[in-house]
Formats: C-alpha cells, structure tokens, sequence
C-alpha cells in the first residue's frame, strides 16, 4: 500500500539572530510611541491585556535588511509551492512591530490577513515563559469532521487541528496567507515582541502599473 499526504500546508522556520540587536534598538521608538498612543488604555487597564501595535515600518531603512531577506525567502516560499513566479512580482503590503503588555493579558485571536499570500514573524523578545503562535488546520472539511484524538499521543499528527512554535530571539517564520493563527495569552513574566508583514504576489503586468 502506498501512502500519500496531499495538499500540505508548508511553514518555513529558521534562526536568525544576527538581526535581533539591531531590529529591537531600531524598534524601540516604535514601541515607545505606541505605548504613549495607547496612554490612556495602558491608564485604565495598568498595562494589561494590551498589545502595542507600531505604525508601518516598510519606509524606514533601518529595516532594510529584513525586508530584503524576507522578501527574497517570501518569494523562494511561493516557488516551492510550484506557482509559476515569473509571471509574479511579489511586495511587501504592511509590516509592523508589536509588544505585549508588560503586566501581562497580551494575546491575539485566531484570524488571517485577508488577500495576503505569504506572512510571517520575526520574534527579538521572548523565551518558553511567554505568549508563542498557534496555527490552526486550513482545511475547513477536516474541520468539520474533526474526530476525537487518542489522549495519549503527545506531538503533532495527521489529525491534529492545531500546531505551535516555541521561538526564541531570531527566530523566523514563514507561512501562507490562508493559515490562520492566533497567538496564546502571555502572562508578563518577561518581554514579548515581534515583527509581523505580509506580502503580495501581483502579475508583472499589473505591477508595471504600481
């Protein structure tokens, strides 16, 4: 008997320290002013259960060298997918930094970026004691006829609905734009930041009008 697993979703993931230092200094004042527009939340919860969110970071040079690694890696991503990517120019539509709160509550919900075709994280703060990214299973039939698993199997199965990743500073993340994620409820016993983006394949054609 042959045994085939078709329609894969594939999550690349790899350590690249050599930009944490750089990216969190860089990221600081991002996170900084972040906290100063979220003041009166932070006021009114006493810095729990927020998650501070930057503004764009696609203009600022200093994170070039990401955004060129990561672009390129998006683009070798799609192609192992099979798609025919000369025909595609692929490009950044939003990247950003966000920093849970300090006292703890930090946490997103399931949920995609719509019309997106690869994301990703690159995490500069964390350890095993904070909040880490969940996927879910894509497949809306497996879903819905999802069947009870043996409760003593430990690690990740063809039946599993849900997959996690423990990073560390330099850890990357690559994963299609359809899988859903959501990330666990962080408990404030160290730093939790990281940076997430989203790209766009467009036709060249199109892209010549951009």
């Amino acid at each position: 008997m042959f045994i085939n697993d078709y329609f894969k979703t594939p999550i690349w993931s790899e350590e690249k320290p050599e930009f944490v230092k750089s990216l969190n200094k860089a990221s600081d004042k991002y996170i900084k002013e972040a906290r100063k527009r979220d003041k009166k939340i932070i006021r009114a919860n006493k810095d729990f259960g927020t998650t501070h969110h930057s503004s764009p970071l696609l203009k600022d040079n200093d994170f070039i060298d990401l955004r060129n690694y990561i672009g390129q890696k998006s683009w070798e991503f799609l192609n192992h997918h099979g798609y025919d990517m000369k025909l595609y120019t692929t490009i950044f539509s939003e990247m950003w930094v966000q920093e849970f709160s300090k006292k703890g509550g930090g946490h997103h919900s399931a949920h995609i970026h719509w019309n997106q075709h690869v994301a990703g994280f690159y995490f500069l703060k964390c350890s095993d004691k904070t909040s880490y990214p969940i996927f879910h299973d894509p497949r809306t039939g497996a879903r819905c006829t999802k069947l009870k698993m043996k409760p003593e199997l430990k690690g990740v199965f063809l039946g599993s609905e849900l997959i996690h990743f423990r990073p560390k500073p330099g850890t990357l993340i690559i994963f299609p734009g359809y899988l859903e994620h959501e990330y666990a409820v962080d408990h404030g016993k160290e730093p939790f930041r990281f940076i997430h983006w989203n790209i766009t394949a467009i036709p060249k054609e199109m892209a010549k009008d951009v």
